[in-house]
């Protein structure tokens, strides 16, 4: 029988300097006997071993090898290989979703008494982690200005353990300065965790700028199609280490066929996010001229507050944008509700471009006083702008404009 491990093995040495399209495609993979050249799936709950001492051995960590599907199956670990090499990390650790990468991460490094600290401009969901449960266990949160250096520095406390901040952040697509921030929390022997979602590594790698761990919604733009749901914590093999332990124990872990349809995703990224960031520039350029609209929110207008912040950090501006509508509410949902082409939900990271009202769905859990420091107004719409002709899009949002 041929030696697969050889023949795999030099596959993969070609990848040490690949360039991140490459990485994308290859970084990963290994064939069975088989000989498949797309990535297998194995749809398995469990494995069978040769004797009783090898199954104690695998069972206690002695030996490397496959144990049970909940925390090892060679599906989520090649999608795990795939997205640490392309976030220039040295480990993954694949999850049943977004929220639960980031219940992870909190789990395995936060405790009773230890204080962490978050950008306003998070995720409603992420918002009421933190305020309903983490605080139900004795971790204290602090929420400051995602922009203002010294107010992350005053929010700091002697138990400060973990900085937690979006870039860019939703739904007013605020950019952070993560090299600045970093070396704020590595100073006070903080970890910086950075959700990369709205980005992901084909834009921009926090790791790179000096973050500890990046989460990810995998639901958004590694699938890019709306499929299925998942998520992903990267960084250092000591970081993600506990992490998967809270998987192992937990058992919020990705299936080996969303592992797979994430996997497949990733190797279209880079030209994805190409295409998401042109129709995003076209449509906020366009909406910046419309009469009924205040305000854009998007980081590629030199009209940002962050626009050369962004081109630092970033080689692309992203598909997710933001704007204010003239009539508060009502102005918003007749915007929404005159569209017919646009999906009205509130996911994103599509392929087909979504609309939504953010002060009533993503953010619709947090007080008014919440939203109003976070800058969500009633006005405010977010555009996930997806993949049709730009016309299109900006013929289906005039129809709700005019009708102002």
């Amino acid at each position: 029988m041929t030696d697969f491990s050889e023949f795999n093995a030099r596959y993969q040495s070609d990848l040490t300097d690949a360039e991140f399209e490459t990485l994308a495609v290859r970084a990963g993979q290994v064939r069975t006997p088989e000989c498949e050249h797309s990535e297998a799936i194995f749809p398995t709950s469990s494995y069978v071993f040769n004797s009783a001492a090898e199954a104690a051995a695998r069972f206690s960590g002695d030996v490397e090898g496959n144990v049970y599907s909940r925390y090892t199956n060679p599906t989520v670990r090649t999608f795990e290989e795939r997205l640490a090499a392309l976030e220039a990390g040295e480990a993954c650790a694949a999850t049943a979703s977004g929220m639960a990468a980031i219940y992870a991460v909190c789990m395995a490094h936060l405790k009773t008494g230890d204080h962490l600290i978050s950008s306003r401009s998070v995720f409603g969901s992420t918002n009421v982690l933190f305020e309903k449960f983490l605080k139900k266990f004795g971790i204290e949160v602090s929420y400051v200005d995602l922009l203002d250096i010294n107010d992350w520095k005053s929010a700091l406390q002697e138990n400060t353990k973990l900085f937690f901040l979006e870039s860019p952040s939703n739904p007013v697509i605020e950019i952070a300065d993560i090299p600045a921030i970093a070396d704020l929390a590595h100073q006070n022997d903080v970890l910086l965790v950075v959700d990369n979602c709205f980005c992901t590594p084909a834009i921009q790698q926090p790791l790179k700028l000096g973050a500890d761990l990046v989460v990810h919604s995998a639901t958004k733009y590694i699938d890019g199609q709306g499929r299925c749901v998942g998520g992903a914590v990267v960084g250092s093999f000591e970081l993600i280490e506990p992490v998967i332990g809270v998987l192992r124990s937990a058992g919020p872990t990705m299936s080996p066929f969303n592992a797979w349809v994430f996997t497949k995703g990733l190797e279209t990224l880079s030209l994805r996010m190409k295409a998401h960031t042109e129709n995003a520039l076209a449509l906020a350029q366009w909406l910046e001229q419309q009469p009924n609209v205040t305000k854009v929110n998007y980081c590629g207008l030199p009209s940002h507050p962050q626009y050369q912040l962004a081109q630092q950090q970033q080689s692309m501006f992203g598909g997710v944008l933001s704007f204010e509508v003239k009539g508060g509410r009502e102005g918003a949902w007749k915007v929404v509700d005159a569209t017919r082409m646009i999906s009205i939900t509130a996911n994103l990271g599509d392929a087909k471009t979504t609309i939504t009202h953010p002060a009533t769905t993503t953010h619709g859990r947090l007080t008014d006083e919440e939203r109003e420091r976070a800058g969500i107004s009633q006005g405010l719409l977010r555009i996930a702008v997806g993949l049709e002709g730009v016309a299109d899009i900006q013929k289906d949002i005039a129809a709700g404009l005019n009708a102002l």
